[in-house]
This record gives C-alpha cells, structure tokens and sequence, in this order.
C-alpha cells in the first residue's frame, strides 16, 4: 500500500529545544559583609578577578557614582533640564559593562550612565542630552552602544533586531568561508519596562530565531512609584522559561556576581545558544528622576535597609579584608572621583546653545522637501516675533516677510498673520508658510482630537 502523500509541512526540520534552565535562587559571590563565597555554575566566570581587577572595578563604580551626584546637582541648580540618577545600580552597570567585548552592541534605557563611561562615551557627550542641546550626544557606531531610548521598552525590539542581523552576518560569512568575530547584543531595561508589550514581541523573536541577545534587566524595586510586587508575582527571571531560554537572576548589587553571571550568559548568546534573560535585583537609592519626589511613596526604612547593602561599601570591606587595600588607595580614588565631577561641571557650563534651524540639517543626509517645509515655518513663524512698534504710532512698517511691506499679509478678526495660525474650532491650527492656507495635516475639531 503507498504511503499518503506527505503535506509540505512534513518536510520542516523539526528544531529541538532543550529544557531551559532558570536559576531562581539568588546567586551571589559577595555577600553584605563583603565575604566571597563559590558557586558552582558562575564562579568559574570569575576565577581571573584578583585584587587589582577588583579595585578597577571598585574605581569605576566610584566614579560613577561621583558623576551621577554632580549632574543632580547640576540639573537642581538649572544647568540640566533632567537628570535620570542612577545612585545603587553602580554594581548591576560596572560589572556587565565589564563584560562586554568590543564588538557587542549596547541598547540602553536613559539611565545607564555608568555603562556609558565604560563604552567610552565622554561626560560631554552623555550630559549635553540632558542639557537639551542634543537629541542623541554621540555615535553608536564609535562606542556600539546606542543613544539613550527614553520611550520604555522601545530599545528591546531595537537590540532583537540587531543581534538577528549578527546572526545573519556570521552566516554569510560561514558560506564565504570568512571568519567574524562573535558577538551579541545586550538590552537594558528595569523592572517596569519589563511590563511593556515591546519587552515580550522582542523575546518572542529572541526565542523563534535563537537571536544572540541577552536581556538585563535592573530590577531596582520601582517602577518610579509602583512597586515590584505590583509589577510581578515572581522573579522576572523566571519569565524566560515561557520563552524556551535561561533566566538567571543575580544579587544586583554584588558587583563579582554580575560579572560571572554577565560573562557566562554573553558567552552562550557569542555561541548561538540563543537567548539569555539576566535580572540583577538591586535597588534605586535616588529619585526615579529628578522630577520625582520617592518620599512620597516608599518608606524611610526600606532606604535605610537597602543603603546597608551599597555596592560600594561591600566591595569596599572585601578589598580592606580580603586584600589588604589601605585608606590611601581609597584617598585617591575620591580625589579622581572628584576631579571627574568637577570635569564634567565645567564642560556643562562651557557649553554653547545650539542653533535651533542647524536641527533641520540633521534628519537626512540630503534635504528633504517635508524638512524644507517645516524649516520655512519655522523662519515665518519667527519673524513673527519681529518689532512692529518701532515707529511709536502702532502702524506695522515691519511685515512678517522682513521685507518692509505687509502686503503680503493678511490679518484675521483677531489681528493674527496666517503664520501665527489661524483659528478654527476654538483650535489653532498651523499655517502653511508660503500660501497662508491651513495645514490639513493638523486642522480639525475639538471632537475630532478627542
């Protein structure tokens, strides 16, 4: 008897995927009283870190931390617009930036200050975005890490993205018999963001195409003032499970365990073993941002139990115990801290405004005539602001057009040029700059907005 006719699903390979791990339990090389321990999985990760790796380790967080406190101060003495503080988080950032390789790409969220410094991006670069004078402050291509995503979530589908065209990459090059150096992407992002719908479409690709990607995610207790225990039932590290890959979740504010874990997970997403999800749990000492006030919704005394846990302060007692490291290498790692707080100051007061009309140069590479567009209303709309009183009899010499004349110009009832907008609906709606005709693109009606 002949077989039935197999249906072309049939002929799909079948992919098989192991059984992921999730190691729930809280890993942790160091613990409170700075007292290393062993763990049988990630301590292996870290069996190079010495004393003199760990007191880089320990600068970097110093430093961050020093820079952190003088753009707060900055932005409340009105030299920033914004500052996003990142004060308790210095271990979860330190030691992942210390394991990425050149060629890994970072996609962070808008507090990732301290991976920044470690990518190389100058205090200039990172504080001029908060200062308003630039949309992104540096080139991801110089440091592979992507400028700051301030819309939530947004940078996961990004860095997904990103690491299948890694993999697309390694691929030709394999057919070409070329050789590539390995490499992954790796995705932050903090508690709340991890609610968004972005985060779980970017592990569902992550997942179906083995993408080498790691997502970490800074659990820092908040999501500005909904608490964790809103956010999720269990660790977050246990949500990857329902993806098909590892979760791993880490003691956030030992700086040795971020490091194994950061290394060890890096090393699987390098080696096309798909996927992995990092949580750090550690804890945001500061304000959300420096818009937000935390005494309105968390206690005193939970700020107080999560200060005796610093990252600092534990590596700090495990390089006096451990390794000997006396008061005056301390001394000059605050005098570096500190001359790289003034660094930064100084290069925020030095810096000049932009010039608003140079934003019209920089969306395409050419001009385009939608910019071109916008750029002309933009210079009607601000001559506009011209004197017209100069002649001290409430005649207006000065048209819009800056030429002398206003025949150009038609006034409405209410003495308004059609390049201040014209009323419709109760609703002010943009005028065309050359023709004075309302744009259709915003005219409408209150219901029509509602």
């Amino acid at each position: 008897m002949d077989a039935a006719p197999s249906s072309p699903a049939a002929h799909v390979p079948v992919r098989t995927v192991p059984t992921p791990e999730v190691r729930t339990r809280l890993v942790r090389l160091l613990d409170r009283d700075g007292r290393r321990s062993e763990d049988p999985v990630l301590s292996p990760y870290v069996r190079d870190v010495g004393a003199e790796q760990l007191r880089e380790l320990y600068r970097s967080m110093a430093l961050a931390r020093r820079f952190d406190e003088e753009a707060t101060n900055l932005q409340r003495q009105g030299q920033l617009v914004l500052w996003a503080p990142m004060r308790g988080q210095e271990a979860a950032q330190v030691g992942s930036a210390r394991a990425l390789r050149p060629a890994d790409h970072v996609f962070p969220t808008y507090r990732e200050h301290a991976v920044a410094i470690e990518r190389g991006v100058e205090p200039a670069e990172l504080l001029t975005v908060f200062r308003g004078h630039s949309a992104g402050g540096w080139k991801p291509s110089e440091h592979h890490m992507n400028v700051y995503s301030i819309v939530l979530g947004c940078q996961v589908p990004h860095a997904v993205g990103y690491a299948m065209g890694i993999d697309l990459d390694r691929r030709a090059a394999e057919a070409e018999g070329r050789e590539v150096e390995p490499a992954a992407a790796v995705v932050y992002f903090g508690d709340g963001t991890s609610s968004q719908g972005e985060v779980h479409e970017g592990m569902v690709f992550a997942a179906s195409y083995d993408a080498p990607v790691v997502f970490f995610v800074q659990n820092n207790q908040w999501a500005i003032s909904v608490p964790f225990s809103t956010q999720s039932r269990v660790p977050l590290a246990e949500r990857a499970a329902g993806y098909g890959f590892e979760g791993i979740r880490v003691d956030g504010n030992d700086v040795l365990a971020v490091l194994a874990a950061s290394r060890y997970a890096l090393e699987k997403a390098r080696t096309g073993q798909g996927p992995v999800l990092v949580e750090a749990e550690t804890y945001r000492l500061g304000a959300h941002t420096t818009a937000d006030d935390p005494t309105k919704y968390r206690l005193r005394e939970d700020e107080s139990r999560w200060s005796e846990l610093d990252p600092l302060l534990r590596l700090e007692a495990h390089l006096r115990d451990a390794h000997g490291t006396g008061d005056d290498y301390f001394a000059d790692v605050a005098a570096d801290a500190q001359a790289f707080a003034e660094q930064a100051r100084a290069l925020v007061l030095a810096m000049d405004p932009p010039v608003f009309e140079d934003f019209f140069d920089r969306p395409y590479a050419e001009r385009h005539a939608l910019v071109e567009e916008e750029r002309a209303w933009y210079a009607a709309y601000q001559a506009g602001f011209a004197d017209t009183d100069s002649n001290d009899t409430g005649s207006n010499d000065t048209g819009s057009n800056g030429t002398g004349s206003n025949d150009d110009v038609t006034a409405d009832d209410d003495g308004a040029g059609p390049d201040r907008g014209t009323q419709a609906s109760g609703l002010t709606v943009a005028a065309d700059p050359v023709s004075g005709v309302p744009d259709a693109r915003t005219a409408g009606t209150e219901e029509d907005l509602a």
